[in-house]
């Protein structure tokens, strides 16, 4: 196994099929513990994957299906124009005018990850970024940005480039008035990503309820993003929960 600062590196693929199915059961397991941390809401939300031989196609939830039922074969691959080439179901097409844009601004990113999660869609309505309050929010010192234009529901394509170019470089981008988004170069650091984005929107949430938190230092908060804000961090974090969603869930592969 390969490592990097005493943590294993993602695997490597001797077949483009092995390296897709890697990628759909990861896909399938980000949306079974979605469903178990309660980031489902009706029919809202999407993780998508780029596909590893096609990277003009994604792989992304059929919509309306549950995140906590949602197994391999249910997954559909649509081209970027939204036109659903494998798998059966309809396609999200808030789904498509995101994603495809996120994936086309950024062709480094495997996967990208939006749900209305309570904490997220709740410190949206600030129009403000997080702040270095913890060790964790450090993930994102400096790598998550603002997208301050909600018009409603995506639909517009157009309005999706525009949250790709807000996106730019970072992991994360707030949708103000919607939600999060996070992509990674794995479909497990995009999870990772999301799940801990939540989790420190909760934390300054209850932080700020009951007094103003001292931040962290910029010069250690920036050593500390260097620590525990890598890909690898993100890929290597999510494993545990990938291992406990399989092992409670293993039809998930089906």
């Amino acid at each position: 196994m390969l490592l990097k600062n005493n943590r294993p590196l993602p695997p490597t693929f001797e077949t483009v099929e092995e390296e897709r199915r890697h990628r759909l059961e990861r896909l399938a397991g980000a949306f079974r513990l979605f469903s178990k941390f309660g980031f489902d809401d009706g029919v809202a939300g999407h993780i998508t994957a780029r596909d590893p031989e096609y990277p003009d196609r994604l792989w992304v939830n059929p919509f309306g299906k549950h995140f906590g039922k949602i197994k391999v074969s249910d997954l559909i691959m649509v081209t970027h124009d939204g036109e659903i080439v494998h798998g059966n179901g309809r396609l999200n097409r808030a789904a498509f005018a995101i994603h495809s844009s996120v994936h086309k601004a950024r062709p480094d990113v495997v996967a990208a990850a939006h749900s209305h999660s309570v904490y997220g869609k709740t410190w949206s309505t600030l129009g403000r970024l997080l702040d270095p309050i913890t060790q964790d929010s450090c993930r994102f010192y400096q790598d998550h940005a603002l997208f301050n234009d909600y018009t409603g529901e995506v639909l517009d394509p157009e309005e999706g480039v525009r949250i790709g170019r807000a996106l730019g470089n970072k992991k994360a981008v707030i949708l103000q008035n919607h939600g999060l988004l996070t992509v990674g170069h794995t479909v497990d650091s995009a999870a990772w990503w999301f799940i801990a984005m939540e989790r420190t929107c909760q934390s300054q949430i209850l932080a700020e309820s009951v007094g103003k938190p001292i931040l962290i230092r910029p010069d250690v908060a920036e050593i500390t993003h260097s620590q525990v804000g890598t890909e690898q961090a993100g890929w290597f974090a999510f494993q545990p929960l990938y291992e406990r969603i399989i092992g409670e869930q293993p039809d998930l592969v089906d």
